[in-house]
Order: C-alpha cells, then structure tokens, then sequence
C-alpha cells in the first residue's frame, strides 16, 4: 500500500520517495506520495519526479488502484529501486484545497437551511460546481446561502485533521453530506474540522484557515431537474 501523504499534510509540497514498481514502462507506484490521486471530484495533482542522476519526469495522471498510488509520468525510465525527489504543483493544488474548503462550507450552510444532501460536484482551478438534492429553485435563497459561507470564511475558523474508529466516527451528526454516504469498506474515517461550524468525513486536501479561501462567486445555477439544482462558483 501506498503510504498517502496527503491525508496528514495537505501542504507538503516536496518529498523523497522510493520508486516499488512500474507497469508499462510510464506508469510508476511509490513507496509514499503527497500527489492526490483522482477522485472524490477533486482533481489528480501533477507535478515533478527527479531522479538521482537529474533526470525529470512529469506526473502527468494520479490515480488509486487497489490501494495503490499510481503515477503517470511523461516518458519511460524510471525503476523499481530508484530514489527519486518529488515535487508538487503548489499553485494548482493550493487553488483546489481552497475550492475544497470552500465547498465544504457551502454545502452546510445549505443543508442547515434545507436538510439538502450533496448528490454530486467537481472541483477545478478556474471553477468548480456542486449539485444538491434541493427541491425548490430559487435564485433568492442560493445567493443569500452564498452570502452567509462568505461571511463564515471571512471568521478566520481554523480546519483540523482527526482520524476516528468508524463506530465512532458513526456517532457523529450528520458525518457526511454525501447522499450516496460512505462505502461500508472504510473502517478509519478521516475527519476535516472547520472551526466549530462543519465536521465531515472527507479524504481531499485542504487549506488551514478559511481567511486563505478568498470570497466564493455564484457564475451560475442549473435546474437539472426534479430535486436536483446544480451551482458553478470561483473564489475571487
């Protein structure tokens, strides 16, 4: 198994590793990684891996696989054995840690007023979007939802990481949005605090304090349908 930095610092930006195997000549497993892999609607990170004798490679994918953290380079040449520095992309994950945060606050100031779960959503760097199971469209009520999260980043609440036994990470309200609820598999749910207002178990990156977020932006609400309103913001 891959050890997953990023679960206990989301800011480690570079790292030494030790390259366990590769499949196809480009795609490479290491021994411990801070490269988020896709999934969860937040995106893969990218970013560089160097060999001892100066050779780069680009991490052009990150994906999990059976455990496994699986990085896809740019070119063959790296093997089992080889020590290699590792180094992130920090202006593109530092924008999708915020994004994440960000959601997270949204989606309970909503689900306080509405009981709304989350029923889908996709972060990204220039815009992201989250879709909930409201039943009624209003544009009124979204935006004044918008205003308080706002209100809430600009309180400056910090955002812990815990690690609970599921029995009792159970015991916790309320301990997902997700309407689909986590996967029975998951026995050490991953806990992200933001000051007192939020708990949720999540397994993404996020930022420290919410003053690091900016103001989040409404660019526009879809209806999709029955009990089903989809919102694209930016953060400014």
């Amino acid at each position: 198994m891959t050890e997953a930095l990023y679960l206990k610092d989301s800011y480690l930006k570079e790292w030494n590793a030790i390259v366990q195997e590769v499949d196809n000549d480009t795609f490479i497993v290491l021994d411990k990684t801070a490269f988020y892999p896709n999934g969860g609607g937040q995106p893969y990170d990218e970013g560089l891996i160097t060999k001892e004798d100066g050779t780069i490679f680009k991490v052009r994918y990150c994906g999990k696989f059976n455990g496994y953290i699986s990085h896809e380079v740019n070119e063959p040449g790296l093997k089992p054995g080889d020590e290699v520095f590792c180094r992130l992309d920090w202006n593109r994950r530092y924008r999708l840690m915020k994004m994440h945060t960000a959601i997270h606050i949204l989606s309970e100031v909503i689900h306080r007023d509405t009981n709304a779960m989350i029923t889908g959503g996709q972060l990204g760097e220039e815009k992201s979007r989250m879709d909930f199971a409201l039943e009624e469209y209003d544009r009124d009520k979204i935006m004044s939802y918008i205003d308080f999260a706002n209100k809430k980043i600009q309180a400056n609440l910090p955002i812990t990481i815990e690690f609970l036994p599921r029995e009792e990470a159970e015991k916790i309200p309320i301990m997902t949005k997700l309407a689909k609820g986590l996967s029975k598999e998951i026995k050490e749910i991953r806990i992200v605090n933001i000051g007192d207002f939020d708990i949720q178990a999540d397994g993404g990156t996020h930022v420290k304090n919410t003053n690091e977020i900016g103001t989040i932006k409404l660019l526009k609400i879809d209806n999709r349908g029955r009990n089903n309103r989809r919102i694209y913001f930016t953060l400014e």
